[in-house]
């Protein structure tokens, strides 16, 4: 059974998440300036995202957050 991290009773822990997320945005930026790849697992899958796609995804989630 999965249990919610963030009711884990060790603060790192649950602090762990937010981490990730704010590393996961760190290499999609990075990747970005140095027109490189990231790599990601999706449904089981290693998928090499270039630059360009993680640049209009971005430009697209600043557009949603605007509205």
């Amino acid at each position: 059974m999965k249990q919610d991290i963030s009711k884990a009773k060790n603060p790192d822990l649950r602090a762990s998440l937010a981490a990730m997320q704010r590393a996961a945005l760190l290499a999609r930026n990075t990747a970005i300036q140095t027109e490189t790849y990231i790599v990601i697992v999706e449904d089981g899958q290693l998928l090499r995202v270039p630059a360009d796609e993680l640049r209009e995804n971005a430009s697209q989630k600043k557009t949603h957050e605007c509205l």
